[in-house]
């Protein structure tokens, strides 16, 4: 009688937490594969669980902690990794049963601890894995992460401590994932680290090679090379420096999408000082003045910390301000979170609870307006976008000024017939206060 072969070590695989925590992820569910284990949708029908934490607010501390419980009442066999791993004990304090607990980016350390508690049955399979490897993301796009870590100390913030200081991943490397990427179809790249400006700086920019050809490791020559893909290509997590000027020729010849998301946290100097930011708000205004001269339909996103301790009511509403002269399109808003570990906390003239989410809610709604305003300036423009789903209504996409998750829709009224991952051309009819609506062109 033939023996039944054995069933294959099954790891059930939480994710929480940013792009770049799901890029960690998605390394972590590629070498998994590619050891012939399988990948489990649920606690009880896997032999253990690795859950990938996130650890920045305390928000974000308890989602991680509660999806560990979870996972230990319903498994019982559970590592742990990511940012919340790198926190001191909390996790050991809180789950004293779990198996084993990594800091991020730790695929190694991951891949020891599975193997020290469920061994793999069997030598790898390179075929048992595509070639871009698992990700999270749709087939049509992928995240693209560039470097690791974060050489600035901003006060509310401990990725430096969590992540450690800028590494910059090679440049030939990176451009060989992303050809790996278009060649399986992927329709947009969009870009992501810590500080995206920094690319290079740890290696002085130094001259390394792609395909055999010398290419500079710098923010501008890898995006002129990806830009030769085919792809959207969109940055994310752009510092201000002057540097970032020289890709808007890049976004005017369509290599770039034209898209920056810059998190500028505040406008007031004192503000930005105490949490150890660029500060020189007329600098700032002027240099978007120039990025929307060079290309007219740049979209900016950005985010604000409403909140912080001492700011004053002043200084809130010349972020308010800030927001009507720098006309930023896409906004997201956190009150300030005292983060365990982060300097920010020991300064004096902490605000109540209620005050910080009141200035929230308050920029929210200020923000409706102009982010109103600039849809409503592309009512009658013809634009290309890129499908994201269909449904009865027609299809949502998603248009140059709008990454996913974060910015607006398209809704396309007659686009059943479309399929995702696809590019179309729609002329936009209305908006409301995010989203754009719109019909295909017709010949």
């Amino acid at each position: 009688m033939a023996r039944r072969p054995a069933r294959c070590p099954r790891v059930g695989f939480v994710s929480l937490g940013c792009p770049k925590a799901a890029s960690d992820a998605e390394q972590i569910l590629t070498r998994l594969r590619a050891e012939g284990y399988e990948i489990s949708g649920s606690h009880d029908g896997a032999d253990l669980v690795v859950v990938n934490t996130c650890g920045f607010i305390d928000a974000a501390i308890a989602e991680s902690l509660d999806a560990i419980g979870e996972a230990l009442a319903e498994n019982g066999k559970v590592i742990v990794t990511g940012c919340l791993g790198a926190k001191g004990d909390i996790v050991q304090a809180t789950h004293p049963s779990v198996l084993a607990v990594t800091g991020p980016h730790a695929l190694q350390e991951v891949m020891n601890a599975v193997h020290a508690h469920l061994p793999p049955q069997h030598d790898p399979f390179v075929d048992l894995v595509p070639p871009q490897g698992i990700r999270l993301t749709p087939d049509h796009y992928a995240y693209l992460k560039i470097s690791e870590g974060c050489n600035h100390h901003c006060s509310f913030c401990i990725i430096p401590s969590l992540r450690g200081d800028l590494v910059s991943r090679p440049i030939g490397e990176i451009l060989k994932e992303a050809e790996i990427l278009a060649e399986a179809g992927v329709k947009e790249l969009l870009i992501i680290s810590q500080d995206t400006s920094a690319y290079g700086v740890d290696a002085k920019y130094r001259t390394s090679f792609a395909d055999g050809r010398p290419v500079k490791t710098r923010l501008y020559e890898l995006c002129n090379e990806l830009g030769e893909l085919g792809m959207w290509i969109r940055l994310h997590y752009v510092y201000p420096y002057p540097s970032v000027d020289d890709l808007l020729p890049l976004m005017a010849k369509g290599r770039l999408l034209p898209y920056l998301d810059v998190p500028f946290q505040h406008a007031s100097p004192r503000i930005l000082k105490l949490m150890k930011r660029p500060g020189d708000v007329d600098k700032i205004l002027d240099r978007i003045a120039a990025w929307r001269k060079a290309v007219p339909e740049l979209t900016i996103r950005s985010t604000f910390i409403t909140g912080f301790p001492g700011e004053t009511e002043t200084e809130f509403n010349a972020l308010l301000d800030f927001l009507d002269e720098a006309q930023i399109d896409r906004v997201g808003a956190f009150a300030f979170s005292p983060v365990a570990g982060a300097t920010a906390n020991a300064l004096p003239d902490a605000l109540p609870e209620e005050i910080r989410e009141e200035r929230k809610m308050r920029l929210l709604r200020h923000q409706e307006d102009i982010s109103t305003q600039r849809l409503e300036a592309k009512i009658g423009q013809t634009l290309t976008v890129l499908i994201d789903d269909i449904d009865d209504d027609g299809a949502i996409a998603r248009s140059a000024g709008d990454a996913p998750d974060i910015d607006g829709l398209v809704y396309i009224t007659d686009g059943q017939d479309l399929d995702i991952g696809e590019f179309a051309e729609v002329t936009v009819t209305d908006c409301d206060v995010h989203d754009l609506y719109a019909e295909l062109v017709t010949e």
